[in-house]
Protein backbone atom coordinates (compact mmCIF):
# COMPACT_ATOMS: atom_id res chain seq x y z
CA UNK A 1 0.00 0.00 0.00
CA UNK A 2 2.91 2.37 0.64
CA UNK A 3 4.34 1.90 -2.70
CA UNK A 4 0.98 2.72 -3.93
CA UNK A 5 1.15 5.80 -2.04
CA UNK A 6 4.60 6.57 -3.16
CA UNK A 7 3.54 6.17 -7.16
CA UNK A 8 0.51 8.33 -6.58
CA UNK A 9 2.95 11.04 -4.89
CA UNK A 10 5.34 10.80 -7.94
CA UNK A 11 2.55 10.49 -10.16
CA UNK A 12 1.01 13.87 -9.11
CA UNK A 13 4.59 15.48 -9.28
CA UNK A 14 5.08 14.68 -12.65
CA UNK A 15 1.49 16.03 -13.91
CA UNK A 16 2.17 19.42 -11.46
CA UNK A 17 5.21 19.93 -13.05
CA UNK A 18 4.24 19.35 -16.61
CA UNK A 19 1.23 21.27 -16.37
CA UNK A 20 3.84 24.53 -14.92
CA UNK A 21 5.43 23.90 -17.69
CA UNK A 22 2.42 24.95 -20.17
CA UNK A 23 3.66 28.75 -21.06
CA UNK A 24 2.19 29.88 -24.24
CA UNK A 25 4.60 28.92 -27.25
CA UNK A 26 5.09 29.91 -30.61
CA UNK A 27 4.11 26.71 -32.20
CA UNK A 28 1.25 26.79 -30.26
CA UNK A 29 0.38 30.43 -31.17
CA UNK A 30 0.29 29.46 -35.01
CA UNK A 31 -1.80 26.27 -34.71
CA UNK A 32 -4.13 28.49 -32.18
CA UNK A 33 -4.29 31.78 -35.11
CA UNK A 34 -4.76 29.62 -37.67
CA UNK A 35 -8.42 29.27 -37.78
CA UNK A 36 -8.65 33.55 -36.66
CA UNK A 37 -10.90 34.81 -39.75
CA UNK A 38 -8.34 38.35 -38.62
CA UNK A 39 -5.01 36.04 -39.57
CA UNK A 40 -3.41 35.06 -42.50
CA UNK A 41 -1.41 31.74 -42.43
CA UNK A 42 0.78 30.84 -45.25
CA UNK A 43 3.90 28.00 -45.13
CA UNK A 44 6.30 29.31 -47.99
CA UNK A 45 9.29 27.25 -49.12
CA UNK A 46 12.41 28.89 -49.53
CA UNK A 47 12.59 27.45 -53.10
CA UNK A 48 9.91 30.78 -54.17
CA UNK A 49 13.17 32.78 -53.78
CA UNK A 50 15.48 33.45 -56.28
CA UNK A 51 18.97 35.07 -56.18
CA UNK A 52 20.84 37.12 -59.11
CA UNK A 53 23.80 35.22 -60.72
CA UNK A 54 26.30 37.79 -59.59
CA UNK A 55 25.56 37.45 -55.64
CA UNK A 56 28.48 36.77 -53.05
CA UNK A 57 29.13 33.06 -52.16
CA UNK A 58 28.43 33.71 -48.57
CA UNK A 59 24.97 35.46 -49.37
CA UNK A 60 24.67 31.75 -51.40
CA UNK A 61 25.25 29.46 -48.28
CA UNK A 62 22.57 31.63 -45.97
CA UNK A 63 20.32 31.50 -49.02
CA UNK A 64 21.19 27.33 -49.00
CA UNK A 65 20.41 27.22 -45.07
CA UNK A 66 16.82 28.25 -45.45
CA UNK A 67 14.48 25.83 -45.90
CA UNK A 68 10.89 27.28 -45.28
CA UNK A 69 9.17 30.02 -43.69
CA UNK A 70 6.00 30.23 -41.99
CA UNK A 71 3.72 33.60 -42.19
CA UNK A 72 1.62 34.62 -39.73
CA UNK A 73 0.27 38.09 -40.53
CA UNK A 74 -2.91 39.94 -38.40
CA UNK A 75 -4.54 42.51 -40.80
CA UNK A 76 -5.74 45.26 -38.43
CA UNK A 77 -9.06 47.00 -39.04
CA UNK A 78 -11.39 49.26 -37.57
CA UNK A 79 -13.62 46.20 -36.12
CA UNK A 80 -11.38 44.40 -34.59
CA UNK A 81 -8.90 46.97 -33.16
CA UNK A 82 -8.99 44.95 -29.74
CA UNK A 83 -8.68 41.97 -30.82
CA UNK A 84 -4.94 43.24 -32.56
CA UNK A 85 -4.06 44.90 -29.36
CA UNK A 86 -4.77 41.47 -27.48
CA UNK A 87 -3.04 39.30 -30.45
CA UNK A 88 -0.14 41.73 -30.18
CA UNK A 89 0.63 41.18 -26.20
CA UNK A 90 0.41 37.60 -26.69
CA UNK A 91 3.06 37.27 -29.23
CA UNK A 92 5.36 39.79 -26.99
CA UNK A 93 4.63 37.32 -24.16
CA UNK A 94 5.78 34.58 -26.18
CA UNK A 95 9.24 36.77 -27.36
CA UNK A 96 10.09 37.27 -23.93
CA UNK A 97 11.03 33.82 -23.31
CA UNK A 98 14.43 33.59 -22.89
CA UNK A 99 14.60 30.83 -24.97
CA UNK A 100 14.63 33.39 -28.15
CA UNK A 101 18.05 35.43 -28.46
CA UNK A 102 17.87 39.04 -30.10
CA UNK A 103 19.58 39.71 -33.30
CA UNK A 104 17.88 43.01 -33.39
CA UNK A 105 15.19 45.70 -32.89
CA UNK A 106 14.45 48.36 -34.80
CA UNK A 107 11.71 51.26 -34.67
CA UNK A 108 10.47 54.19 -37.00
CA UNK A 109 7.18 55.84 -37.52
CA UNK A 110 4.78 53.79 -36.06
CA UNK A 111 6.19 50.51 -37.14
CA UNK A 112 8.56 48.30 -34.98
CA UNK A 113 10.97 45.31 -36.16
CA UNK A 114 12.16 42.41 -33.97
CA UNK A 115 14.68 39.61 -35.26
CA UNK A 116 15.21 36.38 -32.37
CA UNK A 117 16.50 32.97 -33.15
CA UNK A 118 16.05 29.95 -30.97
CA UNK A 119 19.56 27.61 -30.60
CA UNK A 120 23.44 28.94 -30.21
CA UNK A 121 25.89 31.06 -32.16
CA UNK A 122 26.72 27.95 -34.02
CA UNK A 123 23.26 26.55 -35.13
CA UNK A 124 20.08 28.06 -35.20
CA UNK A 125 16.55 26.49 -35.10
CA UNK A 126 14.87 29.28 -36.49
CA UNK A 127 14.64 32.80 -36.93
CA UNK A 128 11.91 34.84 -35.81
CA UNK A 129 11.02 38.15 -37.63
CA UNK A 130 8.08 40.11 -35.47
CA UNK A 131 7.22 43.19 -37.69
CA UNK A 132 4.12 45.25 -36.18
CA UNK A 133 2.82 48.63 -37.33
CA UNK A 134 0.19 50.68 -35.91
CA UNK A 135 -2.13 50.99 -38.54
CA UNK A 136 -1.93 47.77 -40.54
CA UNK A 137 -1.80 45.09 -37.61
CA UNK A 138 1.58 42.94 -37.76
CA UNK A 139 3.16 40.18 -39.15
CA UNK A 140 5.23 37.22 -37.73
CA UNK A 141 7.50 34.72 -39.02
CA UNK A 142 9.16 31.63 -38.52
CA UNK A 143 12.41 31.23 -40.66
CA UNK A 144 13.21 27.18 -40.36
CA UNK A 145 16.65 25.73 -41.84
CA UNK A 146 19.67 23.40 -41.55
CA UNK A 147 22.64 25.41 -40.08
CA UNK A 148 21.95 28.57 -40.20
CA UNK A 149 23.80 31.23 -38.14
CA UNK A 150 23.06 34.47 -37.08
CA UNK A 151 26.31 35.60 -39.55
CA UNK A 152 24.84 33.65 -42.02
CA UNK A 153 21.05 35.22 -41.93
CA UNK A 154 22.31 38.59 -40.91
CA UNK A 155 24.20 38.48 -44.35
CA UNK A 156 21.43 37.68 -46.27
CA UNK A 157 18.99 40.02 -44.81
CA UNK A 158 21.67 42.85 -45.79
CA UNK A 159 21.44 41.66 -49.27
CA UNK A 160 17.70 41.63 -49.73
CA UNK A 161 18.64 43.85 -52.82
CA UNK A 162 20.02 40.51 -54.30
CA UNK A 163 16.90 38.96 -54.27
CA UNK A 164 16.12 38.71 -58.13
CA UNK A 165 13.57 41.42 -59.88
CA UNK A 166 12.25 39.00 -61.64
CA UNK A 167 11.42 36.23 -59.54
CA UNK A 168 7.88 34.84 -60.13
CA UNK A 169 7.30 33.29 -56.97
CA UNK A 170 7.77 36.87 -55.01
CA UNK A 171 5.16 38.29 -57.30
CA UNK A 172 2.40 35.57 -57.01
CA UNK A 173 2.98 35.76 -53.17
CA UNK A 174 2.57 39.36 -53.23
CA UNK A 175 -0.46 39.07 -55.32
CA UNK A 176 -1.42 36.71 -52.25
CA UNK A 177 -1.18 38.91 -49.85
CA UNK A 178 -2.81 42.21 -51.20
CA UNK A 179 -5.50 40.12 -52.41
CA UNK A 180 -6.12 38.65 -48.62
CA UNK A 181 -5.89 41.77 -47.25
Amino acid sequence: MKKLANYIVLLSIAVASLSCGSEASLQKYYIDSQDNKNFLSVDVPASIITLKDDVEPEVKEAYKSLKKMNVLAFTKNDENAAEYAIEKEKVKKILKNSKFVELFRMKDKGRSVVVKYEGDDSSMDEVIVYASDKEQGFALVRILGDKMTPEKIMKLGKSIKDVDDNNIGIKQLEGFFKNKS
